[in-house]
């Protein structure tokens, strides 16, 4: 195995101001590409909160919902955690207040289930069935939820 040594024409490391250009150019990509979707969602939820269309469709979802112990609003934030990730999700909960208990939920079951189409295209490229994981995933993350409802009220745990 060949290893190259550090030349003034071949460094191996980058120096300390190239690593920090770089590392402040990859900040501030990351920073907008979260920033375009965490704002627009918070914005939207929080202009919908009390509206008729967002308590139409909370109410629709109630009833799958209250199975885990949460509003039926709460139905959009894991929508945005399984098509787009958990930072689109997090700006959703905010406005809605919930309580520590059911932000903790909502975080159990997310963890599990999150950011299911890009995850699904990098599983499938890994040769896996992709289908199958993401089931699972969903599965495991309605079964975690159920599990930690019914631990909340039989002991008041969480």
């Amino acid at each position: 195995m060949q290893t190259s040594t550090p030349t003034e024409d071949n460094p191996a490391v980058p120096d300390v101001r190239e690593r920090l250009k770089t590392g402040f150019a990859g900040g501030l990509q990351a920073s907008w590409k979260l920033i375009r979707f965490v704002i627009p969602c918070f914005i939207v939820i929080d202009l919908l909160k009390g509206s008729a269309l967002l308590d139409q469709l909370g109410e629709f979802a109630k009833p799958a919902m209250q199975l885990f112990g949460l509003p039926g609003e709460a139905v959009f934030a894991f929508l945005a955690a399984w098509l787009l990730n958990l930072y689109a999700a997090i700006a959703i909960l905010v406005p809605l207040e919930l309580d520590a208990w059911q932000m903790t939920q909502c975080g159990l079951m997310m963890g599990i289930a999150h950011n299911l189409l890009l995850e699904g295209g990098v599983i499938k490229s890994t040769g896996t069935k992709a289908g199958v994981v993401t089931l699972g995933r969903l599965v495991l993350s309605f079964a975690a939820g159920l599990m930690f409802f019914a631990a909340h009220r039989l002991f008041g745990v969480g």
